[in-house]
Formats: structure tokens, sequence, C-alpha cells
């Protein structure tokens, strides 16, 4: 089960929102320099999204996996996501 490219840019939008100050992420967000804004404009109904907007999203959301080395289970949310990262505060 993957995580539907919806939820991929809710997810990617969230962490961007969040954890942008963060220096686990901070090399990850500059190379993700395009994944993320575009995760969030789309994510918030700010622009429609296209199908090479998608790949972006797809990419970014891959190497994001990568990074954190998870496997898509088909999350629903950022918390579901991180919760076994310790990134999130109780």
């Amino acid at each position: 089960m993957n995580t539907p490219i919806e939820t991929q840019a809710e997810i990617l939008s969230e962490l961007w929102m969040d954890y942008r100050d963060e220096g686990y992420f901070a090399e990850f967000f500059q190379y993700a320099d395009i994944g993320f804004p575009l995760a969030y404009v789309i994510s918030k109904g700010i622009v429609k999204t296209t199908p090479e907007a998608d790949n972006f999203i797809s990419d970014t959301w891959e190497m994001l996996l990568g990074l954190v080395a998870l496997e898509d289970t088909g999350f629903e949310d950022l918390k579901e996501m991180l919760e076994d990262l310790d990134l999130e505060e109780d």
C-alpha cells in the first residue's frame, strides 16, 4: 500500500512548515527546494497539480523515505510517519 500523492503533498507540506528550522532536515530542505514549496501550494489548494508537479512531489517523497529509512506503508499523516523517529514532541 502506497501513500496517495495528495497525502504525500500534505505530509511534505507539514514537514516543511514544522521542521524547516530543524538541523536534522536542513540539508534535505535545501536540496529539495522545489518539491517542498510545491507540495505546500498544492496541498493548500493555492495551485492545481499537474503530472510534472506530481513527479516533483513523488521524487521528494521517495528521497524523504530514504532519508528516514522508512518503507511506504500508506501513511495517513506526518505524525504517523515520524512517531518512531523521535522527532515529534509529546
